[in-house]
């Protein structure tokens, strides 16, 4: 005996436009509902193992079967059905003889009402399933992609951002240092991490990641987007300096000029958006010493000598540049080699003169020292 939900065609509406919008499977929805229905069975009238629902997928009517072995006297009827039962309810089953098994319909005339709000509960639980799904399938594509974020709020250093339909996490440690983060602003974040959760996706963001540098370029330089001007290497101490590596695939394109813009326009667009942070922008080159020279800017370098097997170089600067090589406390140095991959060891020339000097020194002795063993020998 079939029984329909109370408003069994808003419910086989609902799940045909669940499916049609979210691209759900329906079989998949109506499995899951006939599930909840067995569940909500079990709690309101005890024990069901033996029980299954079905809902008719054309007119929304759900039947609750019970399967039951027919026998001559009742001890257990959850479980069992008399032979005389059967042939006098179910006239269709009248074929089947003690001993056998049969599903018989067994629906409480409570349980309508029951069952209809279980089937609204689980399609309304697909529904936030199915948009938790779409909105992370949307935000996995946006890893290491920069978005524009709202700060909604700041809990104990940590800010909870707006990200468009989601909302993301901006750690105390992903912040850049000194910068201050007030609900209401407006910040460009690089996208660290989507992780899906049953509450929904998670993002993490953050304002430190070398990452953003390279997206708020790929923004503000035309020639990047298109490929011409390429960024081979960033290295970065957020908030305070990054060094940015460029090549041209076209020789008549400058790839530092490029980045920079008329009148410094694009870099100052993404330094006003890094709070300050300073930006050196070097060319790249596949010879070793002129990347270095290059990566040591601003500083003049007179001469690099690397060893390929260490990986590692030694660059002279004028005296008065020494000072500017290095950097405070040895953040341009530090960039540089980051930057390169290689290790950098700075000297001046008169560093590398005095160190000539000692070295001839010592050769002199030495001789001196092989000139006396032959004269007394």
């Amino acid at each position: 005996m079939a029984t329909g939900f109370a408003d069994s065609a808003e419910v086989i509406s609902a799940i045909d436009a669940l499916a049609k919008e979210k691209k759900i499977n329906k079989e998949i929805l109506y499995s899951k509902i006939e599930s909840a229905l067995v569940s909500a069975y079990k709690r309101s009238f005890g024990k069901a193992d033996n029980v299954r629902a079905v809902i008719d997928r054309q007119l929304g009517t759900i039947e609750v079967l019970a399967r039951k072995a027919i026998v001559n006297e009742v001890t257990d009827a959850s479980i069992e059905i008399s032979v005389e039962d059967v042939r006098e309810k179910f006239p269709a089953l009248s074929m089947y003889d003690v001993g056998d098994l049969i599903e018989v319909p067994t629906m409480p005339s409570q349980f309508g009402r029951i069952a209809a709000q279980t089937a609204k509960q689980v399609i309304v639980q697909h529904i936030r399933e199915a948009e938790r799904g779409v909105i992370y399938d949307e935000y996995i594509e946006k890893e290491n992609e920069i978005l524009t974020a709202i700060v909604q709020r700041v809990e104990n250093g940590r800010a909870y951002v707006e990200l468009g339909r989601t909302e993301g996490v901006l750690e105390t440690a992903q912040q850049m240092p000194g910068e201050e983060v007030n609900v209401g602003d407006r910040l460009k974040v690089y996208v660290l991490e989507v992780t899906k959760f049953a509450r929904g996706p998670q993002v993490m963001v953050s304002r430190i990641h070398p990452g953003l540098v390279k997206r708020l370029f790929e923004i503000e330089v035309p020639e990047i987007r298109s490929g011409v001007v390429q960024i081979k290497s960033i290295a970065r101490e957020a908030g305070f300096r990054t060094k940015m590596a460029v090549f041209s695939t076209d020789n008549m394109i400058d790839p530092v000029g490029s980045c920079v813009g008329p009148r410094g326009l694009r870099v100052e667009n993404v330094v006003n958006e890094l709070k300050t942070e300073k930006i050196d922008i070097v060319k790249w080159s596949n010879d070793p010493k002129e990347y270095i020279a290059s990566a040591l800017n601003p500083a003049r370098v007179h001469a690099v000598y690397i060893s390929d097997r260490e990986k590692a170089a030694r660059v002279v600067v004028p005296d008065n540049q020494l000072s500017l090589a290095i950097g405070k406390e040895g953040q341009n140095a530090r960039l540089a080699a980051k930057l390169t991959g290689w290790k950098i060891d700075i000297k001046s020339l008169s560093q590398m003169d005095a160190a000539a000097a000692s070295q001839a020194e010592e050769a002199a002795k030495e001789n001196d020292k092989t000139e006396g063993v032959k004269e007394d020998a």
